[in-house]
């Protein structure tokens, strides 16, 4: 589920802290700060979309992530790869070295971490 800018800063900011009060995560925006009704608002439409959870003490609520950063960062990189290049990895990685305008050896660097990484993932299996 895509997520609006607000919300996105708000998750943002929660991923960071691990948890936090409204007043907490209202803190944490630059100037100038949204309203306290406002990333309440956001929080509890976050909460509804599943994003995410809090524990209640009273009346105050401390708001924790119930989805992962990692998680929502795939969902959106794949949702992105689908929609806006035919489900084509390729074509994407293309679109950034061009807009991005990588040289050789930036791509040679590229494909030599990924390679790490290919490599680190097989170890732990």
């Amino acid at each position: 589920m895509q997520l609006t800018k607000a919300e996105e800063q708000v998750m943002q900011i929660l991923w960071d802290m691990k948890d936090g009060l409204v007043k907490d995560i209202r803190e944490s925006f630059g100037d100038p700060k949204p309203a306290r009704n406002t990333v309440s608002t956001v929080l509890r439409v976050l909460e509804k979309k599943g994003y995410v959870g809090h524990k209640a003490y009273g009346n105050v609520h401390l708001y924790h992530p119930l989805v992962s950063k990692g998680d929502y960062s795939k969902s959106q990189l794949f949702g992105l790869m689908e929609g806006y290049f035919n489900n084509s990895f390729p074509a994407m990685a293309s679109f950034f070295v061009r807009e991005k305008d990588l040289t050789l050896t930036e791509l040679e660097e590229l494909l030599e971490d990924t390679k790490r990484e290919l490599s680190k993932d097989k170890k732990r299996k």
